[in-house]
């Protein structure tokens, strides 16, 4: 299935270029979005790393409508910030009924703003911009806004080890941030993405810390593959590969505008992962090996 005209938000050999500058400088700020070849569907997966398994748990509806950024589990529900490549004002943060995929709760940004990656942390949400240079912080339970962010460089994924919000930008690393100042307290780069069999670097987008862990989606052409990072080396040290598995529960019908994948979340009590994709109809709930 060609998705290439799907990938218009995020571009890739531009980004190649900043991404190295900033790892030689200890500095990962920059927008580093370029446009790549889009002919290959494949990665090369280093064999040193451990492939995952899973096993789907179940399956729940998701809106098409929704170009997910970032998802989240917390108390019962689901909670999901979305961007809109055309910025027609349908960038959003909403709560989510899992079971149903039906809004609860949400509030939309406005237009100028695209919706990027969440964390929920002490009560609050945090949602980053993609190229506003904007992070939202939220009353978690009212959907207030009770202040917002400056920082430099692109906004992508988002998640916290319970002290530190961690985000990463587009190049293969991942900020550390105080949540009560967003100033940067360390920066860790990640080795060990797989890259395309053209050779293309692929990068890591949505994030997900879970025991000790991030787990992230893999921001790239048009296969799904998610990543499981040792937070401490950066080290990727285990590949996850759900390619197929959004065809096999929903027709072409339901697929034709579907993009990556891209969306963790994750029940602690259940030990369930909820996962799904832009535009995607369908949400899993699947457990990880």
């Amino acid at each position: 299935m060609n998705l290439s005209n799907n990938y218009s938000h995020k571009n890739i050999p531009f980004k190649r270029i900043v991404c190295i500058a900033l790892f030689s400088i200890v500095l990962f700020f920059a927008a580093c979005k370029n446009n790549s070849d889009k002919e290959n569907t494949e990665t090369v997966t280093p064999p040193s790393i451990p492939s995952l398994s899973y096993q789907i748990i179940n399956v729940y509806p998701h809106d098409t409508t929704s170009f997910t950024e970032g998802l989240e589990f917390y108390n019962g529900f689901l909670y999901e910030s979305t961007g809109d490549p055309d910025y027609a004002g349908r960038s959003k943060l909403a709560k989510l009924n899992a079971s149903t995929g039906k809004d609860v709760q949400k509030i939309v940004l406005a237009p100028a703003y695209f919706g990027e990656g969440i964390t929920l942390l002490n009560g609050k949400i945090y949602q980053l911009t993609y190229k506003e240079q904007k992070c939202f912080v939220y009353d978690a339970a009212t959907f207030k806004k009770l202040k917002e962010f400056s920082y430099q460089g692109e906004g992508w994924g988002m998640t916290n080890d319970g002290k530190y919000l961690i985000m990463d930008n587009g190049c293969n690393a991942l900020i550390y941030r105080d949540p009560e100042t967003f100033n940067i307290v360390k920066t860790v780069p990640v080795t060990g993405v797989p890259k395309d069999y053209s050779g293309h670097e692929v990068f890591i987008n949505e994030l997900e810390y879970v025991d000790k862990y991030i787990y992230s989606n893999l921001y790239t052409m048009d296969f799904d593959q998610l990543v499981k990072i040792d937070p401490v080396t950066g080290k990727v040290v285990g590949i996850l590969n759900v390619n197929g598995l959004l065809e096999r529960y929903a027709p072409p019908a339901e697929t034709a505008k579907r993009d990556v994948l891209n969306g963790i979340a994750y029940d602690s009590t259940n030990k369930t992962f909820y996962i799904t994709g832009k535009y995607w109809p369908k949400l899993f709930a699947i457990q990880i090996h």
